[in-house]
């Protein structure tokens, strides 16, 4: 049994930013932390105020983490990158949407005494008998404080106040971890109502100290405990008047947040909601009744049918059924009335399901047919227009003898460049049958089959349901937003934005078969109709070769490009190793060097290129942990540690630095997914490095002491690429099915025939199907096993922190 918390975020867009460039304008981008630590950065969107950026990411989270805060930075290109504002989302704020928070959000200033982090242990007791009793209190250490001076650390010490007196600790030097190990005594006050306030502050040399965090206690419980320890969470001080007087007039963010707190219970849980699942798409639709995938598609409301089909998509994929769910969703959708124009253009659950299937299975595949197009569109940056309302005049000629360019030969030049993208976007598309994933294939090779059925006279039908799919619900919008396809990691600017644009449109047009009409919808389309014509007519013969038999799929095998990596490469890219002493042996030689990593289902190798020898290789089996380094150790916040055992059984450190925030995280995503299980896997280490005597994070002088920081072994991002996890889907579908039990059995009533519903009563005691019975049942026989493994609630702290 486990217990996480899923977060889904997406962040849509800005308004009404105000302009940090002399330019008037801003070049802004988004930084998202999750208790104080940065885990991801939004690509930039240059010069505007009010940027879309419409990034979404999954993050696996400790259970008990505090709150998200999204920092709107502008990007500078010759100084430090200005702050715009900030938006602050509190885990409670969470928990009152449990269906998820949707909404514009104004940012506010940033206040540097309210951007506060990490914990502070302590130790609280009372000492004495009745008439001369003392409160003791033990500084014992802290950890993760805030960065305030610009070494990237801090120069810590402790304000302790109660019953109107103050005593400090001495200050530790350049140092985010410290160890004071001192103790306090004040006189207990009588009755025991005064608050102890503990502080961590920041001291400086010149200039007022820097506020680090608070802890507030009532001590009137402690009495009867006698004494309280354990690690505090530090609070900014709230006790400040609210300087809300810029709030709105930094501009607002329009976000999507999502918190989900998952108990998943064991395999064998599941296994009854699984088997009902299986059976029921083995099944298939029987006339006469209402099919349980009906019911769940006719209940399932606009909002989560795309998280629902992700989850059925995953779950079939790992029980090697997702050509059968599939194919029962095409017959379930063509059971309905429907035109063959129109197939498969709502969001209904077969056309999410689809689409969350190609995603998948097919990025791999879309990164090889669209990869090249896009990259050349990006590093070219030929100006694209053919809508005379929005062509650009300019001078061209040499120095001397300019002359201004008509719109004709302005949008005849944009024709020629977007004819000559398309004409190679559509030989990549048409040479990539082969080369299809062959789950791909052969889902298409059933709503092929499956369409011509249903409608035999219109056999032209059956070539736009493949198009429907895959060229304007996944290539098209993959050209339109490269970055939220991962085919590059920057947004485009707007001329390259437009080029996009017209080029998607171009793949849509030709995915309808119909170039004509899009032509009638918007006449500047003309010049390209007879680019489009013969697109539609190599898209035709691609969609025969695509959907052709499986004897015709095998002669074709070995004659597509491979598609990059093999299936066992994880992750794999050029890291550089920094200069210092102590990385082991592996590394000791490479010092200033990039090298290309190879994360593998066995080991994390490394060479001077991917095609190279590899040199060295860590086994999976030895790596302890995979953390974040601090920024003041290589003067780079983007600088991981991979610890690990060494042959000789030492605990060795590689240090390998990534070139920015996201790539950082993926990487270590990477290392912490494919190493959850080792059973030596680490509970604390050192953020900073050991130089000469001692560690430079808590200054502590035994190397292979313990460390001074928690590791975070369940922190990561969800990626395409990660391997199925049937267990996790059943939970999730556990939990919609079961907020939809009452729906399904109002819904079952509705869709029999009417003289069948009028036969027999519609209440709880009606006779039900036996595969809503079944489910039913399953659904009961989980809630129990979660009631069973909920844990016993804790007892109540003697000390009780108070937020003020």
């Amino acid at each position: 049994m486990a217990r996480r918390s899923a977060l889904s975020i997406r962040i849509v867009e800005g308004r009404n930013l105000p302009a940090k460039d002399i330019t008037g304008s801003s070049d802004p981008y988004c930084i998202v932390k999750i208790d104080d630590e940065a885990i991801i950065r939004t690509a930039t969107v240059w010069k505007t105020l009010s940027p879309f950026w419409g990034e979404e990411y999954e993050v696996q989270l400790q259970p008990g983490f505090h709150s998200i805060s999204i920092y709107v930075m502008d990007e500078d290109a010759l100084s430090r990158d200005d702050v715009i504002g900030k938006v602050c989302i509190t885990r409670d704020m969470l928990a009152e949407h449990p269906k998820g928070y949707s909404g514009w959000m104004s940012l506010s200033e940033v206040d540097p005494d309210e951007e506060v982090q990490g914990e502070i242990h302590l130790r609280v007791e009372v000492l004495g008998s009745q008439g001369s009793r003392r409160l003791r209190c033990s500084v014992l250490e802290a950890r993760d404080l805030a960065r305030k001076d610009r070494n990237g650390a801090s120069d810590p010490f402790v304000r302790l106040r109660y019953n109107g007196k103050t005593q400090e600790s001495t200050v530790v030097k350049k140092s985010c971890y410290p160890r004071w190990n001192e103790t306090f005594e004040f006189e207990l006050a009588e009755p025991a109502g005064e608050k102890l306030c503990v502080e961590v502050w920041d001291w400086d040399l010149v200039g007022r100290n820097d506020f680090l965090g608070k802890v507030v206690f009532s001590v009137q419980g402690l009495e009867a405990a006698g004494q309280e320890e354990g690690w505090f969470r530090l609070w900014p001080d709230k006790s400040k008047p609210i300087q809300d007087g810029r709030r709105g007039s930094l501009g607002s963010l329009q976000l999507q947040v999502k918190l989900r707190d998952e108990t998943v219970l064991p395999s064998h849980c599941y296994q009854p909601l699984v088997q009902l699942l299986c059976q029921e798409v083995k099944s298939g639709h029987q006339d006469g009744q209402v099919h349980l995938v009906t019911l769940l598609d006719e209940t399932t409301t606009a909002e989560c049918r795309q998280e629902v089909a992700i989850n059925l998509v995953k779950l079939f994929l790992g029980q090697g059924l997702v050509k059968e769910f599939l194919d029962l969703l095409f017959e379930l959708e063509l059971a309905k009335p429907c035109e063959p124009n129109t197939l498969f253009r709502s969001n209904s659950l077969a056309s999410k399901s689809m689409e969350s299937f190609l995603k998948v299975t097919g990025m791999p595949y879309l990164h090889f047919v669209l990869g090249p197009t896009i990259t050349r569109v990006f590093e070219e940056k030929k100006y694209v227009e053919l809508d005379p309302s929005k062509v650009e005049i300019k001078d061209v000629g040499c120095s001397g003898l300019h002359r201004v360019q008509t719109e004709g030969e302005v949008i005849e030049q944009g024709r020629q460049h977007l004819q000559s993208y398309l004409g190679e976007l559509l030989d990549a598309i048409v040479r990539s049958a082969p080369a299809c994933p062959p789950v791909i294939r052969a889902a298409f090779r059933q709503l092929f089959q499956r369409v011509g059925e249903r409608f035999p006279q219109h056999q032209h039908a059956k070539f736009v349901a493949v198009t429907s799919f895959l060229c304007l619900r996944f290539f098209s919008p993959a050209v339109m937003t490269p970055k939220l396809f991962q085919l590059r990691d920057t947004h485009a600017d707007a001329r390259t934005s437009r080029t996009l644009l017209l080029l998607a449109k171009a793949i849509q047009l030709v995915g309808n078969m119909e170039p004509a009409a899009g032509r009638a919808k918007e006449p500047w389309l003309s010049p390209l109709l007879p680019a489009l014509q013969q697109g539609t007519a190599r898209m035709r013969d691609f969609i025969t070769r695509l959907v052709g038999t499986e004897e015709e799929q095998g002669e074709e095998e070995g004659e597509g490009r491979p598609l990059g990596p093999p299936p066992a490469v994880v992750k794999e890219g050029l890291l550089l190793v920094p200069k210092t002493r102590g990385k082991g042996p592996l590394l000791a030689a490479a010092a200033g060097k990039k090298l290309h990593f190879c994360l593998t289902g066995e080991s994390l190798s490394f060479g001077k290129s991917p095609s190279a020898e590899r040199i060295g290789a860590i086994a999976l089996g030895d790596i302890l942990a995979a953390e974040k380094v601090e920024e003041k150790s290589f003067g780079s916040s983007h600088v991981m540690q991979v610890l690990y055992m060494g042959t000789g059984g030492q605990q060795e450190t590689a240090y390998l630095q990534c070139k920015c925030v996201n790539e950082l995280n993926q990487w270590l995503s990477a290392l912490r997914k494919v190493c959850g299980n080792n059973p030596r896997v680490l509970r604390s280490y050192h953020p900073g490095v050991f130089r000469g005597d001692k560690w430079s994070c808590c200054h502590q002088r035994d190397r292979t002491g313990l460390g001074c920081d928690r590791t975070r072994h369940g922190v990561t991002l969800q990626d395409w690429s990660d391997p199925l996890d049937p267990t996790v889907e059943a939970q999730r579908l556990f939990q919609h099915l079961q907020g939809l039990r009452g729906t399904l059995r109002e819904k079952y009533w509705e869709l029999l025939a009417p003289e069948d519903a009028q036969n027999g009563p519609r209440g709880e005691d009606a006779a039900l199907p036996e595969g809503l019975s079944r489910l039913f049942a399953v659904l009961g026989d989980l809630e129990s096993c979660h009631r069973r493994a909920q844990p016993p609630a804790p007892a109540a702290p003697a000390l009780l922190q108070l937020q003020t």
